[in-house]
């Protein structure tokens, strides 16, 4: 199925409302399906008793940004879900970069020269499109990089990139350290990508939000319905079907994976217990927080002295996902500023951290945390 004909059946059952920027991205995104769906044409005679085939030019990719929950996320599931071809691949940009170093090291071991070419080669070998959610540079070596690799992978490989982000390409990286060698990388988004705003009055996601709430007390039933709701509503998965709601293993590094029993579209379904009572350190969380825009947390206890090591991970978990600007729902025993108990005396240290974790805590509940996008600076 074409991507706006799928999109075109949403708004007509009343799944999504209609929205003038998202149906010019739909058709734009259709073209690009039946581009890279049409087949190679055949070459002339000589060709032929030759096997040669005509050149294709390649198609130009598109960048979709906007503000957090204007569809770009959805959008790109109608593109992927329905692009009848094998060699294409849907991944988080924070996901990919990180991939991407992983292949530099192992490159540079070889000792053979620039590992930028190879790891490119390898890449192109894999997939024909590449698909990011939420495209956003926050680091120096991440910066460094990307102008070689993408410019390898659109202009020499001819890899279709097709990538979302909550800026326009002019303000990646904006005010970034040694930002004039990201420049080339800018420029090549500009003259091979399409770029398309989404940026409509409505945040789709905040809209989903409305009634349901980030956190639920005490423990109980209630505060487990509301979450319950607030993960069908942001996934757009029936309740209906809620045995069969996907789950993952989200790779934490050096071999080690965390399960995760609930994973779709971005949000994470966790427990306390699993984050926080089991030994794991800030890289753990910050895999967690690049993975997931929304994360849900259950069954947060009361905190304190008699629970250091799991009020210390809390910390750390709470610090992770703030930087990403990750949304959290929660179930717990008692609100923010009631969560660490502070009868217990003692632990002078962890009380003055917690203070801390309760102010980004209060933040992250308000609107304009809300509204900002995963990942944003």
């Amino acid at each position: 199925m074409r991507v706006s004909d799928r999109y075109a059946q949403l708004v007509a059952s009343g799944e999504l409302k209609p929205d003038p920027e998202q149906a010019t991205a739909a058709a734009r995104l259709d073209r690009l399906q039946a581009e890279l769906e049409q087949p190679a044409p055949a070459a002339g005679l000589v060709g032929r008793l030759f096997g040669a085939r005509k050149a294709v030019p390649t198609p130009r990719g598109v960048y979709l940004w906007g503000s957090v929950g204007r569809g770009k996320s959805m959008l790109m599931d109608l593109f992927h879900d329905n692009l009848a071809i094998a060699a294409k691949r849907r991944v988080h940009f924070h996901e990919f970069m990180l991939e991407v170093h992983a292949r530099l090291r192992d490159e540079r071991k070889k000792e053979i020269g620039d590992p930028i070419a190879p790891v490119a080669a390898a890449i192109a070998a894999e997939v024909r499109v590449l698909a990011f959610d939420e495209m956003v540079v926050n680091n120096s070596a991440d910066a460094m990089i990307m102008s070689r690799l993408f410019a390898a992978l659109i202009e020499r490989h001819q890899v279709v990139v097709v990538t979302t982000s909550n800026r326009p390409p002019a303000d990646l990286y904006k005010n970034g350290l040694n930002r004039e060698h990201f420049l080339g990388f800018i420029a090549l988004i500009e003259n091979r990508l399409d770029v398309l705003p989404l940026n409509g009055p409505t945040d789709y996601r905040m809209d989903r939000m409305q009634g349901v709430g980030t956190w639920h007390m005490p423990v109980g039933d209630a505060a487990t319905a509301a979450v319950r709701e607030a993960f069908f509503r942001l996934t757009d998965f029936s309740p209906e079907d809620s045995a069969n709601v996907p789950s993952a293993e989200l790779d934490l590094g050096g071999g080690r994976l965390l399960h995760v029993p609930k994973s779709l579209k971005g949000v994470g379904v966790f427990s306390f217990k699993r984050l926080c009572a089991e030994a794991r350190g800030a890289a753990d969380y910050l895999a967690i927080a690049r993975k997931y825009h929304t994360v849900i947390v259950v069954a947060i206890p009361r905190l304190g002295p008699e629970r250091r090591n799991e009020t210390m991970r809390f910390i750390t978990l709470i610090d992770a996902l703030y930087e990403h600007k990750v949304k959290l729902i929660v179930t717990a025993a008692a609100a923010p500023a009631e969560l660490y108990d502070r009868s217990a005396g003692g632990d002078e240290e962890g009380r003055f951290a917690f203070d801390r974790t309760v102010s980004r805590l209060m933040e992250m509940q308000s609107t304009d945390y809300l509204a900002l996008g995963h990942g944003e600076d």
